[in-house]
């Protein structure tokens, strides 16, 4: 009888991690991250996948804005800033769609002929604490 209670038990624990191992995901970006730039707005845009049975997914993104000039230089250390976003976004089929956006400001102003150029872009997964690009 001890032996059976005890096998039974042991079934029960397999199962157990069985299952959470199966629920738990592997989050993972799928296909190439899209990243659009307006002027000194930038989106990026993409899908996760892995995410296993949650319901939300928390994306956050972050860049460096640098205004430079027409010889790509940086002409002052003031013309940087850091610029970024995030939000919850809803899972169907353990996958996501996001798309993000973010402004950079300058002061002084970023006027032509200086353009805004964007660097050091990095995307994670905040709840999963998985980076996903780059």
């Amino acid at each position: 009888m001890r032996r059976t209670g005890f096998m039974g038990l042991l079934a029960l624990g397999v199962v157990a991690l069985t299952v959470q191992t199966a629920l738990a995901g592997s989050p993972h970006l799928v296909g190439k991250l899209t990243i659009s730039q307006s002027g000194s707005t930038i989106t990026v845009s993409g899908k996760e996948a892995g995410l296993g049975n949650e319901a939300t997914v928390h994306i956050e993104f972050s860049a460096d804005a640098l205004c430079v000039n027409g010889g790509c230089n940086h002409p002052k250390a003031v013309n940087k800033t850091s610029v970024g976003a995030g939000d919850d976004f809803p899972v169907q089929n353990g996958q996501a769609l996001f798309s993000l956006q973010a402004t950079a400001t300058f002061q002084p102003p970023c006027d032509p002929p200086m353009s805004v150029v964007f660097a050091n872009i990095t995307l994670t997964d905040v709840g999963n604490g998985v980076q996903l690009y780059p």
